[in-house]
């Protein structure tokens, strides 16, 4: 089908692609770098979307529970800094959060942040179901981040789609949302951004 080669072509150029080898990290390293940010419980959906004409390449979401991670379906961001376990990354300190969006704004595409604040029982929920997902197959990122989102109370109103920028739109109604753009103008791949990325300890 059409819609389904579309966004093959969109998983590729935007990072909802796996690497080509990921090696999972132990239950041991995951918990040595767990981190939390400080504030409330949060969830953010990140979509990477076309500077060129608008379109979606990528959803991720990241969930600050009892600690923060980001659910990154079917992503192309391997860093030998930031463990991770089945599309899910862990210890995302503040740094690792700037790779992140560093590894994927460039030249052809930015990062659209969009915050809600949570209760801690909403953000445990997210948390636990991201963390039992398992692995996305490949350009499903949104379809799997929406029928997620729809298990959590309080956003069981959200309509499971393919497509980031719908996904993100429906974010965008929610009350609260908060929402920052990332641009860098740089050019190359999303591999080519994690390559450059130093992440401090």
């Amino acid at each position: 089908m059409r819609w389904i080669a579309v966004l093959a072509v969109c998983a590729v150029v935007a990072g909802c692609a796996p690497p080509p080898t990921v090696s999972y990290a132990s239950n041991e390293r995951v918990a040595a770098v767990a981190y939390r940010a400080p504030g409330p419980a949060t969830i953010t959906l990140m979509t990477m979307v076309s500077n060129r004409d608008g379109s979606g390449g990528h959803s991720a979401l990241m969930i600050n529970g009892s600690q923060r991670v980001i659910f990154d379906p079917a992503g192309s961001f391997v860093n030998d800094r930031v463990p991770e376990q089945e599309d899910v990354l862990y210890g995302v300190s503040p740094a690792v959060l700037a790779g992140y969006k560093s590894a994927h704004a460039r030249s052809t595409y930015h990062v659209v942040s969009q915050t809600v604040e949570v209760t801690p029982e909403q953000a445990e929920i997210a948390l636990q179901l991201v963390e039992q997902n398992g692995a996305v197959a490949r350009a499903f990122c949104t379809n799997a981040t929406t029928s997620l989102m729809k298990k959590v109370p309080g956003f069981e109103d959200i309509r499971v789609t393919f497509f980031p920028t719908n996904l993100m739109q429906q974010m965008s109604q929610r009350p609260g949302v908060e929402e920052e753009k990332y641009f860098e103008d740089d050019e190359g791949t999303i591999i080519d951004g994690i390559e450059g990325i130093v992440i401090s300890e």
